[in-house]
This record gives C-alpha cells, structure tokens and sequence, in this order.
C-alpha cells in the first residue's frame, strides 16, 4: 500500500508540473495530442481520426467507376509477401493494370469506401494544383515569388523564396521537421489550432533552391499560395479540378485547424479505389478520358528529380514536384507516399497503378525509401509478370 502511494504521488507531481509547462508555454495542443495518442494507447496519429478535427469536404460529382478485369482477384498474393503486409497492418491492397482493376483486398473490416487518412500523399495532391493554377494563369510559373501571395514573404532572405522552391522542398526554411518531439512543427500542426500562425513563425535561414529537405510546412505554404491565387480553399478547388472530373465515388474530408485552414501537408481522408485516380491520372500524363486536367508537360516535369542535392550532399534523385521516385527492378517507378504507410505507386512500364492503405511503415533502409514499399511492388509484379 505504501508503494502504491508513493507511486500515485510522483504521478500527480509528474501530471502537475506537465500541466504548468503547458500553460506557460501556451501549447496547449499538447492536450489533444496526448488525449488522441498516449490515453489511447498509441504513440502517433491513427488512419482512422479525421474525425476528431473539424473538415471540409472534397465533393464527388457523379461516379465513373473503375472497369474490373476479366482476371479480377484470381491471382494470390505469395505466401511470403502477405505474412509481411499483413505485419505491417495492410488494411488495403489494390491493383490496377491497363485501367481496370486486376487485385483488391481489405483486411480488419476495411472495406473499399472506409474513409482513411491520406497523410504525406496530400503533399502531392497539393503539387497537382499548382499545376493546374499555373495552367489556368492563376500563378504566373513555378518561378513566381511567394511574397506575391504572401506578405510575410516580401522582405529579407524570404523574399527569395518562389513556388518552385516549396514544391521542390528546397526553401531553406528553418521548420523543425521532426516527428517524436511534440513541440515540434508536425505535431502543432496536427493537433493544433491556427495553422497561419504556426507556419508563418518560421523563416527562410538557408539559400532557397540548393538542397532537398523534406519540410510539411513548405506544402503549407503551398496551400495558403494556392489559396490567394484562386480565391479558393483548396478542398474546394481539388474538388472543381479534380475530385469532379475524375469521378470519384466518395465525398472526401480534408481535416482543418480551428480557422477553417486545411491541414495541406497531411489529412486528405479517402480511400483506396479513389486515392487510385491520381495514380491513373499521372499514367496518362494528366488526360482523364479525353479531358486534359493537368498540363502534360507539368507532369512530365514532375516526376523527374529537381536539381537538387540532399543533406548529404549527394545528387537528388528521388523527388521532384512532390512526388517520389525510383527505379526498381528495371522499373522506373513515381510515387506518393504517407507516413503510415500510405502509398500509390505508378510502374508506367508495365501500365499499372498499386495502391496500399495500412497503418504501419518501415522505415527507410539507407535510400531514401521505406523499406516496406518494396513488399507491395514485388506483390503487384510477381501476380502479374
């Protein structure tokens, strides 16, 4: 009994003095924070919580459903590669070949309308706007000055920034881009309450345009650009160039910070059959059946490496206009990918989209690419030689 006591005292000291550094530090996202991870059990995010924000929604116009193959689930994921999804917590694995879907399947009562977080593949539905922004006269060129959007880019080294630099994630700004210290940017922007405010309090402290540095704030930035161009939210603007055109079957959710601002770098909620649109899109060099959403070239530019060096200073090549990249296998391979595990690769070689929803990723092995992006390719490849 006396440990017991002992024990409970130094947890109310522990609970005190957490709550006086959060009041002084005025960070009281932290609350949220630990109530929708620690409290329950987790240590981050969940695929599942858009709905503990408030969220715009992505409105889907009238449905253009996929084709089925005529082989449509007959092959088997090998043995060996559905032990290790399934250690990884696939919850979806899809298959899309020649514009009809070969393979799918959901695992613990997913299904294929479960609405899901998007996570870090939201950074790369950002980069297609701009595209299309460009393309409509919008925003001048990717070599446009941020601070003609926004004011608090006009002056000093941050009025070197441009719209290149940000899609590029090569703006030299000083976010701390680190996902275990809850003081963090991801964490406050996640689970905080006014995104402007957070974004705009970090500077521009290296030389735009020079190396790769993997920043969510920079596609924050993005979207509030992409916001004063169009006049427009993005949620809204995604769904009039996008989300409509390419028919997708759901209403999306894009989850927002108390003042209405998507949270652009992450929390595009969806699912698996849909997220696939983009993926085929891209295939086809930005032509949704005979429309051309996104400029061709503006495409093609986007998935190969920007002229950059990492932080290591070796050659990029593994990013380019907020897409991903690699040649595997003798494949050269696009793709957009989220931190759980989110993915939707693109093999234009063999003409095939692969899309995979789960809730755990391996961490990157040495290149660059999650380790467990490989388990689905070799999947998709080896059912269908």
């Amino acid at each position: 009994m006396r440990v017991i006591k002992k024990i409970g005292k130094w947890l109310l000291i522990v609970l005190i003095t957490l709550n006086v550094v959060i009041l002084i530090s005025g960070k009281s996202y932290l609350y949220k924070g630990i109530y929708n991870t620690y409290v329950k059990g987790r240590s981050g995010p969940s695929v599942d919580e858009y709905t503990i924000f408030e969220n715009r929604e992505v409105k889907a116009g009238t449905e253009q459903p996929w084709a089925y193959a005529s082989d449509y689930n007959k092959a088997q994921i090998p043995e060996n590669l559905l032990s290790a999804m399934e250690s990884y917590q696939t919850i979806s694995f899809l298959v899309i070949q020649n514009d009809s879907v070969r393979f799918e399947k959901y695992w613990d009562n997913y299904s294929s309308s479960s609405i899901t977080n998007s996570f870090s593949m939201a950074k790369t539905f950002v980069g297609i706007l701009v595209g299309i922004a460009i393309d409509e006269g919008k925003i001048k060129s990717l070599d446009q000055p941020v601070g003609d959007f926004l004011p608090e880019f006009k002056e000093g080294d941050n009025a070197k920034l441009t719209i290149r630099h940000l899609i590029t994630m090569s703006t030299g700004i000083n976010f701390d881009e680190n996902y275990v210290n809850p003081l963090a940017y991801p964490a406050a922007a996640y689970y905080g309450g006014d995104l402007r405010k957070l974004t705009m309090n970090y500077k521009v402290t290296e030389e735009p345009g020079k190396v790769f540095k993997y920043l969510s704030g920079n596609t924050e930035l993005l979207a509030f650009v992409l916001e004063k161009a169009t006049g427009k939210k993005i949620s809204d603007y995604l769904s009039e160039k996008l989300w409509i055109p390419m028919g997708a079957k759901n209403t999306a959710y894009w989850s927002m910070d108390n003042n209405g601002n998507e949270k652009a770098y992450c929390c595009f909620n969806s699912n698996a059959l849909d997220f696939a649109r983009f993926g085929e899109l891209f295939l086809k060099n930005g032509n949704w059946k005979g429309k051309q959403l996104v400029p061709e070239q503006f495409v093609k530019e986007s998935v190969v490496p920007a002229p950059l060096v990492d932080e290591a200073g070796k050659e990029n090549k593994k990013y380019g206009y907020s897409w991903w990249m690699m040649n595997y296998k003798q494949h050269n391979i696009f793709y957009a990918r989220g931190i759980l595990g989110q993915y939707i690769l693109v093999i234009p070689d063999k003409n095939m989209i692969v899309v995979r929803l789960g809730k755990l990723r391996k961490k990157d092995e040495g290149d660059d690419h999650p380790a467990d992006v490989f388990v689905y390719l070799d999947a998709a490849l080896e059912m269908y030689k």
